[in-house]
């Protein structure tokens, strides 16, 4: 029996893996869980699993949660909040496994704290890599657990290397949707509304995933996971585009050989192998062979999408120049759903963050919350410098 802690249980992620334990009770306990600010979620989550500890981000929400929780039986239940909260959901004495799935740097400490006290920890958390990475995956060495991705490129790097030693490995490739804009001119990019950006082919995320899906920023986010977990120089991570959306990660190795893994496009399958490995266990969870028909496959254009471009630059310098650009993203982001900037100004106010960040390594958790809380300001300065009228936009996603 794995005994599992979920950070981010009520976003997508978080609720596949709690499917994924509800397919297969023998092997998995749900132990703690870490539920942000869905207090009615949060409550329906606890009366399904009877969790050990649960953690809400407000102390008024857990609160709430902890009366209601009395009237229903549950007062055994751990009630706790706030960045603390999550740090205790993640350290658990009882946890085995922790799937890290809050969005942002919100889960990066605690996501730390996880392989600090020695859990092995299933990554769906880009963030925790683009800000932290070196930190994280040298504490992850230090207590000899592995890191695995649960992302669904990582994932099936991961499958993939298990085909060759790292140093057979000639090169990572990560293959790319092209998002919702690929075959759109670039002279289009300033009229994109929020609706056409959210509207990905292939995957059904949140929102800020999916519009960095939509200028390949999430790709260049994925890159640097990359090569941290991998180990691995950006020059050898490379980027395909594949519209179908197949074929989820390819490995190259030093005699030509190359090992690519496909499967369904359903998170439960990279959550189940996580939670499994080394293991494999039989699923219902079938790709239709006789389907495989045509694929495509295209370098990305990096001046049509510049995101990727700056990614790349921020990779090879390191340190804080990848957490500003996670950080100046997140409030570039913010500011195209809420009707702020253009589409096309994304990159430009990243740029101007990098810009302005020096390339400097990171010796702690406290030192990278830092340094995304300076990229943040300038990013929001950035912002106010502009002056832009919010424009109405037909959507309710503002």
């Amino acid at each position: 029996m794995k005994r599992i802690a979920i950070l981010g249980s009520t976003g997508s992620i978080g609720r596949s893996t709690l499917s994924v334990a509800e397919a297969y009770p023998d092997r998995f306990e749900i132990v703690a869980l870490a539920a942000g600010s869905k207090v009615d979620a949060a409550f329906e989550q606890a009366c399904r699993w009877h969790p050990r500890v649960i953690s809400l981000a407000a102390e008024a929400d857990a609160d709430a949660l902890r009366l209601r929780l009395k009237k229903e039986g549950l007062s055994q239940i751990e009630v706790v909040h706030g960045a603390a909260g999550t740090v205790r959901v993640a350290t658990h004495l009882g946890v085995d496994f922790v799937v890290s799935a809050i969005v942002g740097v919100a889960g990066l400490e605690a996501t730390y704290e996880a392989v600090r006290a020695g859990k092995i920890v299933g990554l769906a958390n880009k963030e925790c890599l683009v800000a932290a990475g070196e930190l994280i995956t040298a504490e992850a060495r230090r207590q000899g657990k592995p890191l695995l991705p649960i992302d669904s490129e990582h994932n099936a790097v991961h499958q993939c290397l298990r085909g060759g030693r790292m140093e057979e490995v000639e090169r990572i490739w990560l293959t790319a949707s092209g998002g919702p804009f690929l075959n759109t001119p670039r002279s289009d990019f300033a009229s994109i509304t929020v609706e056409q950006a959210l509207n990905h082919p292939t995957w059904k995320m949140g929102q800020r995933i999916t519009i960095d899906s939509a200028t390949l920023m999430n790709k260049g986010f994925e890159v640097i996971e990359a090569c941290r977990l991998f180990h691995m120089p950006p020059g050898k991570v490379e980027v395909l585009v594949h519209p179908q959306s197949t074929i989820h990660s390819m490995v190259e190795f030093v005699d030509g050989s190359i090992l690519a893994q496909f499967s369904v496009t359903d998170m439960r399958l990279p959550i189940l192998y996580a939670l499994t490995y080394p293991e494999r266990i039989p699923s219902d969870m079938r790709f239709p062979v006789g389907d495989l028909r045509h694929l495509d496959f295209c370098p990305p254009d990096m001046n049509k999408f510049p995101c990727l471009r700056l990614a790349y630059e921020a990779a090879e310098a390191g340190g804080a120049k990848t957490v500003a650009l996670n950080a100046a993203d997140e409030v570039a982001v913010a500011a195209f759903l809420a009707g702020a900037v253009r589409f096309d100004e994304i990159p430009t106010i990243i740029e101007d963050v990098l810009s302005r960040t020096n390339s400097v390594e990171l010796g702690s958790i406290k030192q990278v919350l830092e340094a995304d809380a300076e990229a943040r300001r300038y990013a929001e300065q950035r912002l106010l410098e502009r002056k832009r009228v919010v424009r109405p936009r037909a959507t309710s996603f503002a």
